[in-house]
């Protein structure tokens, strides 16, 4: 049986883990996080906790599980480079699955936009479209920001020269394309997120995942053996 904690648990993203967990086998909500409450007084009963509160909890969260040697799984985005700095510090103490997004298609769109940019060469132009709703405040999206990682590791550029477009608006879930353009064809790659239970079943399944693992930072490639 795993045990997980839910830091978050009040957000639609923390909704939709406890929602989705009550489904999966051998896995037990041991404790529900929100604001205000201390992650250090239910830590041992547990033996992950599943991060998607606001960006400035993620570190202190990191110290605790470091501390009581639980490993985590991270899924709020925005973090600064501090913020990063420490985390990756605190990962040589404790495993983490630290991922921009936790779907399976959006992981296979990684791929296949590694891929792309290597077969369509620099002939191409390169820019990504993201969309989120309304309420999302981290703008681009950790999602199209791992695209433009990928796009210009492919490149031998800086992230900052791929042209990010990001939009906010309704109640979209998320919303990715990248597009490859040159004279006279064009290649878009798509992915569309209906519902947050997609992320949720993720997250879920590399909490499951990450029992075990030496420390270190893993992301859902490794957990989808796309590595």
């Amino acid at each position: 049986m795993t045990r997980i904690i839910i830091a978050g648990a009040g957000g639609k993203m923390g909704q939709s883990l406890l929602k989705v967990a009550e489904k999966i086998p051998g896995l037990a909500v041991a404790a529900r996080i929100d604001r205000g409450q201390e992650l250090g007084k239910v830590i041992q009963d547990a033996d992950v906790v599943i991060d998607f509160a606001v960006h400035e909890a993620t570190v202190p969260f990191a110290r605790i599980c470091a501390q009581y040697k639980k490993a985590m799984v991270i899924g709020a985005t925005g973090h600064t480079e501090a913020e990063r700095k420490e985390l990756l510090d605190l990962s040589t103490q404790v495993p983490m699955v630290w991922s921009a997004n936790f779907s399976t298609g959006v992981n296979a769109l990684f791929w296949l936009t590694g891929k792309a940019a290597g077969i369509l060469g620099p002939e191409f132009d390169l820019e990504i479209i993201e969309t989120h709703h309304r309420h999302k405040k981290d703008a681009p999206s950790g999602t199209a920001r791992t695209l433009a990682q990928i796009l210009a590791q492919a490149r031998g550029c800086a992230a900052s020269e791929i042209s990010v477009q990001s939009r906010r608006e309704g109640e979209v879930v998320g919303d990715h394309t990248v597009i490859f353009s040159t004279t006279g064809e064009r290649l878009e790659l798509t992915h569309k997120a209906a519902s947050r239970e997609t992320f949720a079943a993720g997250a879920l399944r590399a909490a499951q995942w990450i029992i075990g693992k030496a420390p270190g930072v893993y992301d859902m490639q490794d957990v989808l053996g796309l590595k």
